[in-house]
C-alpha cells in the first residue's frame, strides 16, 4: 500500500489565476488581445462567474508582454459535481489555453497556504552558483520547463523568468569627447533631460503652483535612434551631435533578476499530474535536476514545497511521541508495563484503517490526515482498554483463567464498544462527505479518523484478545524462568 504525501490538500477556493507571457518586445495591446482570447475560452465554461484580466502586470515583475487573469467561479452549491471544482475547470481549459498561439497561457491554483508562494503547486528555484552568463540561466530554465512538461507525472510547468528582453547599452567615447572639448557631465545631463526628464522649478499662476520639467518632445524620444539626434554644447560653445560621442551595443537581458539565498535564480512553478501527489512531483523534479543541471547550477525549494520537505519527518516523530505519552500514562494508571503494551498494540490497526480509507478515496497523507492519526492513538486505545481492564477484573475477582477472562470480557463489553464506536463514526460522517468551501481538508481528516476507527473497532475485537493471551503467556514464561 503506497499512500501519497502532501502538506495540505489543494482546496477549491472558488477562483484561480492565469499567467500570460507573450514574446519579449511585444506591445501592451498585443498582450491585451491574448487576454481577451483566454477570457473567451474561460467564459465558455458554465462554472465560470467572471473573468478579470490585467495586461502589463505579473507576480514576478511587470512588462508589456506580461499579463495576469483572475477567474471567479460560481458558488460551490451551483457546482456540486467533482468535475465542476476548480481543479476540474482548470483541467478542461488547460488544453484550449495551450492552443492559443503567440503567447504562453497557463492556469494556476492559488497557494494552498496564503503567504507561501504566489501559486498553488510546487515552487522550484533554479540557482546560478558561479555567476555565469544570464543566458545560460535562461536556457536552463527553459529546458527544465520543457522536459518537465513532457514528464507524465508533471503538468503546467511555467517560469516568468526570461532573459530575452532587448537592451540598448550606451557607452561614451571618452577620447572623442575630449577631442571635441565636451564635458562628460554635460553630456550625461543632456541625455538624461531629453530622453527622461529633469525638474527645473515651481512657479505660481492664478493662485496655483505649477512644476516645470524639461524634456524632449514625445516624437523625438520614441525610437532608440532618436538619442543620436540630440546635441550637447561643448566647452567652447559648439553644438556636438550625440552620434559622435556615443556608442551603442544592442543585446538581450532579463527585465527582472531575482536572487534566492544570495544566488541569482529563476523561479519555476508547476503542478503534479492528476493522480499524483505533491511529494511525487518534488521527487520527479529532483530526478530531472540531477540529470539536466550542469556543474555550477543547483536548485532549491521554496514556499509550500520547502515546508513539505522540512516537515517530512516531523509527523512520524510526533506520532511516536504521542504513542509514548499514552503508554506512560497507561503504565502509571495500571501500575504495569504489560497491560499498556497490549492496549498500544491495537494502534497499528487504526493506522492501517486510516491509510486504507485514504487510499481508497484517492486522498493524500497531509497534515489533516496526520492530525487524525494522532487522534486515533487515544480513540483506538479506548476499545482495548475496555477489554483489558474487564479481563483483569474477572481474573482477579472471579478467578477465571486468562483465556476465559478475555473471552468473557470481549463478550460482555461488545455492546458498549460498538455503541461508542458507532456513535463516533456516525458523528464523523459529515466530515467524510463534506462539500463546498474547505471540503478537501475536512474530507482528509474525516476519512482518516472514520477509517481508523472502523477498522480498529472490529479488528480489535479479534486481535486484542489474541494479543492478551500471547502477552500473558509470555509473561508467565518469563516469570517462571526468573523464578528458577
Amino acid at each position: 500500500m503506497k499512500i501519497r504525501h502532501a502538506v495540505v490538500p489543494d482546496e477549491d477556493q472558488g477562483y484561480f489565476f492565469t499567467m500570460i507571457r507573450a514574446p519579449e518586445g511585444t506591445s501592451l495591446e498585443y498582450t491585451s488581445e491574448i487576454i481577451e482570447k483566454a477570457a473567451a475560452i474561460q467564459k465558455m465554461q458554465p462554472e465560470v462567474k467572471s473573468v478579470t484580466g490585467l495586461a502589463g502586470f505579473g507576480f514576478q515583475g511587470n512588462g508589456p508582454n506580461l499579463g495576469i487573469m483572475f477567474t471567479t467561479l460560481k458558488h460551490w452549491e451551483e457546482r456540486p459535481d467533482p468535475s465542476q471544482s476548480v481543479q476540474g475547470v482548470i483541467a478542461k481549459i488547460r488544453k484550449p489555453l495551450h492552443g492559443i498561439t503567440g503567447a504562453s497561457v497557463i492556469p494556476f491554483l492559488p497557494p494552498s497556504i496564503e503567504g507561501l508562494g504566489n501559486f498553488g503547486g510546487f515552487v522550484y528555484e533554479l540557482q546560478d552558483l558561479i555567476g555565469a552568463d544570464i543566458q545560460d540561466l535562461n536556457n536552463m530554465a527553459a529546458e527544465i520547463v520543457k522536459k518537465g512538461n513532457q514528464d507524465p507525472g508533471l503538468q503546467g510547468l511555467f517560469t516568468s523568468f526570461s532573459a530575452q528582453t532587448p537592451q540598448l547599452r550606451l557607452s561614451v567615447k571618452r577620447d572623442e569627447a575630449e577631442r571635441l572639448n565636451v564635458d562628460i557631465g554635460d553630456l550625461l545631463n543632456t541625455l538624461q533631460m531629453l530622453s527622461g526628464s529633469a525638474y527645473v522649478n515651481d512657479f505660481d499662476f492664478l493662485n496655483k503652483t505649477y512644476r516645470v520639467y524639461i524634456q524632449a518632445d514625445q516624437k523625438f524620444r520614441v525610437r532608440p535612434a532618436d538619442i543620436f539626434e540630440y546635441y550637447v554644447r561643448s566647452r567652447d560653445g559648439a553644438m556636438i551631435s550625440m552620434q559622435n560621442l556615443l556608442k551603442e551595443d544592442v543585446g538581450l537581458t532579463a527585465q527582472v533578476i531575482s536572487h534566492y539565498n544570495l544566488f541569482r535564480s529563476a523561479e519555476i512553478n508547476g503542478n503534479p499530474a492528476p493522480g499524483r501527489s505533491s511529494g511525487d512531483a518534488l521527487a520527479t523534479m529532483d530526478k530531472l535536476s540531477d540529470s539536466v543541471l550542469p556543474s555550477g547550477m543547483s536548485h532549491e525549494w521554496s514556499g509550500v514545497s520547502l515546508e513539505e520537505i522540512l516537515a517530512g519527518s516531523s509527523a512520524i516523530f510526533i506520532f511516536i511521541l504521542g504513542i509514548i505519552f499514552v503508554y506512560l500514562v497507561l503504565s502509571a494508571q495500571y501500575e504495569s508495563y504489560v497491560d499498556p503494551l497490549i492496549i498500544m498494540l491495537s494502534v497499528p490497526l487504526a493506522v492501517l484503517g486510516a491509510f486504507s480509507f485514504q487510499l481508497l478515496r484517492g486522498l493524500e497523507n497531509d497534515v489533516f490526515c496526520q492530525v487524525g492519526l494522532v487522534m486515533l492513538i487515544g480513540m483506538a486505545s479506548k476499545n482495548a482498554i475496555l477489554i483489558v481492564e474487564f479481563a483483569n477484573h474477572l481474573r482477579d475477582n472471579a478467578g477465571l483463567s486468562v483465556a476465559h477472562a478475555v473471552v468473557k470480557a470481549s463478550t460482555l463489553r461488545l455492546r458498549p464498544i460498538l455503541m461508542t464506536a458507532l456513535a463516533f463514526i456516525i458523528g464523523i460522517l459529515p466530515l467524510v462527505f463534506a462539500t463546498g468551501a474547505g471540503a478537501a481538508s475536512r474530507n482528509s481528516l474525516g476519512t482518516a479518523v472514520c477509517g481508523g476507527m472502523t477498522v480498529a473497532t472490529f479488528m480489535s475485537l479479534l486481535v486484542v484478545p489474541v494479543i492478551y493471551l500471547v502477552v500473558n503467556w509470555l509473561k508467565e514464561k518469563v516469570a517462571a524462568l526468573l523464578g528458577k
